[in-house]
């Protein structure tokens, strides 16, 4: 049986387990579910699925609702950037239920929230992320020091859910983070891209021409996101288009 079967299965196991031992609890506020929902209650579902803003279709930053017919080359925060990804699609904004949820991901406890999440966002915005024509999808990579520390990798997680809806490979091989680079939330917003520059590198498992799918949980400024398709595009990959589960204020 392949390495990456097993694991989804042994995780399914495990996911199995924990619902006969606490059956009928949501996910994130462990509220009692009624026998006909699954995995998150009501009121957490909306408020981790509602975007009620207008999006940017280069960048996924919020804009005024009357701005998206002016956006054919970007919004003011990106209008000047030079970006080595296509797209970026986003579950919502970086505020309320949602940054609890993704605050909640970076401990070592929360890899099966992690997936879970993976699976909502997948069924959530099910036509989009298959409007996107990616063929492959890739995790952005920790440092191997800080996926010590951590004891897993949200991004991954995250991607897991999303393949197993939208049945796409994922390549943990094809990037690499080459730099165990300081956290981007502790430098200025004109500091990340430096923080950032050369922490990866794109394999030579890249497939030439591969339409890639890059996952992360936030995005800010777009420095990380653009370092890692760039390292993709350098090592082979036609394109990247980029889906974060929220995004933050620049």
């Amino acid at each position: 049986m392949p390495r990456t079967h097993l694991s989804s299965t042994l995780r399914e196991l495990g996911r199995g387990f924990v619902r006969l031992l606490y059956p009928g609890l949501c996910s994130v506020c462990q509220a009692p579910l009624p026998p006909e929902q699954d995995r998150f209650c009501t009121s957490c579902r909306a408020a981790l699925t509602n975007d009620p803003f207008s999006t940017c279709p280069r960048c996924a930053a919020t804009v005024g609702p009357h701005a998206l017919a002016s956006l054919k080359d970007g919004c003011t925060q990106c209008a000047s950037q030079s970006f080595r990804f296509e797209r970026v699609l986003r579950l919502g904004p970086y505020e309320g239920l949602l940054r609890e949820v993704i605050l909640r991901l970076k401990h070592l406890t929360s890899d099966g929230l992690a997936e879970l999440m993976g699976e909502l966002w997948a069924e959530h915005l099910d036509a989009k992320l298959r409007d996107l024509r990616a063929g492959v999808i890739v995790p952005v990579p920790l440092h191997w020091r800080r996926r010590l520390e951590r004891g897993y990798n949200q991004s991954l997680a995250l991607t897991r859910g999303l393949a197993a809806r939208l049945k796409l490979p994922i390549r943990t091989s094809w990037l690499r983070r080459i730099r165990n680079t300081p956290m981007q939330t502790e430098q200025t917003p004109s500091a990340r891209q430096a923080n950032v520059r050369g922490a990866f590198q794109g394999t030579g498992k890249v497939s030439r021409g591969a339409s890639v799918l890059l996952v992360d949980d936030v995005m800010t400024t777009s420095a990380t996101v653009n370092e890692a398709a760039a390292a993709l595009r350098t090592a082979g990959a036609g394109r990247v288009v980029v889906a974060v589960l929220a995004r933050a204020r620049g």
